[in-house]
C-alpha cells in the first residue's frame, strides 16, 4: 500500500498559514508529498519554508495562478488537481495549508487505509474537524461550521477537487466514503488580527474579484475582531508536535477578548445557529440537516 500526500499553496507564509506544519503532520505516513506552489508576492517565503523541511518525499510543482480562474475560487480546485494528478499512491491524502493532523492519529489513519484497501465500495475517507478560533486553545462547535470532510481519496478513479477545493467528487457525483476515525485540526481562523483581515481580503479576491473587495471591504478595519471567546469550547489536550513552536510564539493574546460580549456578531453567534447547535448537542452531536457532500458507509 502506498499513500501520497498532496496540497497547494500561494502566499501562505506572508498570510500566516502553517503550511510547513501541515505537510509535516502527515508526512510520516506518506510515501510522497506533492504540492503545487503558486508564484506569490516577492516577499513571500512559502516555497523556502517547504524546501526547508528537507524531506526527499516532497516534490514542489511551481505554478502561476490564472486571473481568469481566480473567480469563485476555481483556482483553488485547479491547483489541488494539479497536485492530485501527480500522485502515484493507492490513497491520496489531502491536507490544506491551514490544517494539521495530530500525530496520535497517524497510526489510526494508516491502519484504516490498509483495512479498506481492498473494499472497492470505499472511494474516500471522512475526517472529523476541530475548528480553532482566535487562538490555539479555543474551538467552535456550531451548526454554522462543517463537522467533517473528505481528506483521503482513492487514486485512478477520476476523482477531482470539487467546489472551492473543500471537497471531492467523481464525475460530479458524491463519493461513497468511510469514517477515518481521525480528526483534522483546522487553524484557518488562528492568526494575528491584522493578518486575519489580510487573509479575508485575499480569499474574497479569489472568489469575487478585486472590484468586489474594494466595494465590500474598502472600509474594513486594519484588524479583525474575533469577538468574545468566553462561550467557545476550551481545548485542554496536547498540541500537535509540529505546532508547538508556533503556539509558543503566539503574540496577539492581548488583542483577544476572553470575557464579556462580542462587539461584532459572527456567523456562529447568530441566534438561529445557536438554537440549531443546542438541539444537535441534545441529539448527541448528530447534525440536523445541513449539506453533506458524501455518502457514508458504516464499515
Amino acid at each position: 500500500m502506498k499513500i501520497s500526500g498532496f496540497s497547494f499553496a500561494r502566499n501562505a507564509d506572508m498570510l500566516y498559514y502553517p503550511v510547513a506544519e501541515a505537510i509535516q503532520s502527515i508526512l510520516p505516513i506518506c510515501d510522497e508529498f506533492i504540492i503545487a506552489v503558486g508564484r506569490g508576492d516577492d516577499s513571500d517565503r512559502t516555497r523556502e519554508k517547504i524546501e526547508k523541511i528537507g524531506s526527499p518525499k516532497i516534490r514542489i510543482i511551481d505554478t502561476v495562478w490564472s486571473e481568469r480562474e481566480k473567480l469563485k475560487g476555481r483556482i483553488h480546485g485547479r491547483q489541488t488537481n494539479i497536485a492530485l494528478e501527480q500522485c502515484s499512491g493507492d490513497w491520496c491524502f489531502y491536507i490544506q495549508a491551514d490544517e494539521v493532523l495530530h500525530e496520535r492519529y497517524l497510526p489510526v489513519v494508516k491502519a484504516r487505509c490498509a483495512e479498506l484497501l481492498d473494499n472497492d465500495k470505499v472511494e474516500g475517507l471522512l475526517f472529523d474537524y476541530k475548528h480553532f478560533w482566535g487562538d490555539y486553545d479555543h474551538y467552535i462547535v456550531s451548526h454554522a461550521w462543517y463537522p467533517r470532510e473528505i481528506r483521503i481519496v482513492r487514486n485512478g478513479r477520476g476523482i477531482r477537487s470539487w467546489g472551492s477545493a473543500q471537497s471531492f467528487r467523481r464525475n460530479g457525483k458524491k463519493l461513497t466514503v468511510a469514517g477515518s476515525r481521525a480528526e483534522i485540526f483546522h487553524y484557518g481562523w488562528v492568526r494575528p488580527p491584522e493578518l486575519m483581515n489580510a487573509k479575508r481580503r485575499e480569499f474574497a479576491t479569489t472568489h469575487h474579484g478585486a472590484q468586489w473587495v474594494r466595494d465590500h471591504y474598502g472600509e474594513m478595519p486594519a484588524e479583525f475582531d474575533y469577538g468574545s471567546l468566553e462561550k467557545l469550547r476550551v481545548y485542554g489536550d496536547s498540541y500537535p508536535r509540529v505546532m508547538e513552536k508556533r503556539v509558543s510564539e503566539m503574540s496577539w493574546r492581548n488583542k483577544l477578548r476572553y470575557k464579556g460580549r462580542s462587539r461584532t456578531r459572527h456567523k456562529h453567534e447568530l441566534t438561529k445557529y445557536r438554537i440549531l447547535t443546542a438541539l444537535e448537542r441534545l441529539c448527541g452531536g448528530r447534525q440536523l440537516g445541513g449539506f453533506r457532500n458524501y455518502r457514508l458507509l458504516k464499515v
